[in-house]
């Protein structure tokens, strides 16, 4: 138990700016009293003496606000930042060196038995909030970004966000950085996908019908050409003028139709 802890001491030290000695970094770091403690709780887990292992783990998640599963194995030189809210799961496997931030749950999706909780690699870094459900295997040297959810398994060197976890990127820059700035998010990379074909199916279509062919969206009309376009398609659909608002059918298609227009015309500038 010394000997790793020493290594989780040595981790901060080379990791977390604000350590200024390793006397300071045992007194005050919760993530080194959580790891230390769950040594000997594991240690009680693995001799039949699980009640005393989930005792010792119990205590330590009162003082230091992070939960460790005496079944979890965790390697050498884990560094737990913060470690608030910190929730690590009893199958989960964590490699050497990893990182794990605060607000981080290492979970189970529901009441499988077995292997339910993730495996992580070496060099791993968690950042805050992020979730990793299911036994899914995280390679090693991965980075997943802060309020990711990892449901799937992730290869070496990739980095994951958003929710689901996406690979964004794969053999990017190394995690000794301790870089968590510098994570692509994909909805915006699709958003700006598709902003640059319609840009370029525009361009065609001026090519090939001229200006007049594109119909701006301007904020002057705006709200009422969709009402308008709506009540249209509404009433060319129901010729005998369809009343949604009195329609008793819950199957009726219109009924959705019918709210839209009502939060355009709330919505709508005066």
């Amino acid at each position: 138990m010394f000997k790793k802890t020493r290594g989780n001491i040595n981790a901060v030290m080379e990791k977390d700016p604000a350590a200024r000695n390793g006397f300071e970094v045992f007194l005050c770091c919760p993530g080194v009293w959580a790891l230390m403690w769950h040594t000997t709780a594991r240690w009680c887990y693995c001799h039949n003496l699980k009640l005393i292992g989930r005792i010792i783990s119990q205590l330590t998640r009162w003082v230091t606000g992070i939960e460790i599963h005496p079944g979890a194995v965790i390697g050498n030189r884990c560094f737990i930042d913060h470690g608030m809210s910190v929730v690590i799961g009893e199958t989960t496997e964590i490699g050497d060196d990893c990182t794990i931030y605060q607000g981080v749950t290492l979970g189970g999706t529901g009441k499988d038995t077995g292997k339910r909780h993730p495996t992580i690699g070496d060099r791993v870094i968690v950042s805050s909030g992020a979730k990793g459900l299911g036994p899914i295997n995280i390679g090693s040297d991965v980075k997943i970004g802060a309020g990711s959810v990892v449901l799937r398994d992730v290869p070496d060197g990739c980095t994951v966000v958003g929710i689901p976890g996406t690979v964004v990127r794969q053999y990017g820059h190394s995690t000794e950085d301790m870089d968590q700035l510098d994570m692509p998010d994909p909805v915006a990379v699709e958003l700006e996908c598709l902003r640059r074909r319609v840009v370029e199916l525009e361009e065609l279509i001026v090519r090939e019908y001229g200006h007049e062919a594109i119909k701006r969206c301007g904020k002057e009309w705006q709200y009422d050409e969709i009402v308008s376009e709506i009540n249209n398609q509404v009433y060319e659909e129901h010729h005998g003028g369809h009343d949604c608002a009195n329609c008793k059918d819950e199957d009726c298609a219109l009924r959705d139709v019918d709210l839209l227009m009502e939060q355009f015309n709330d919505e709508k500038p005066d």
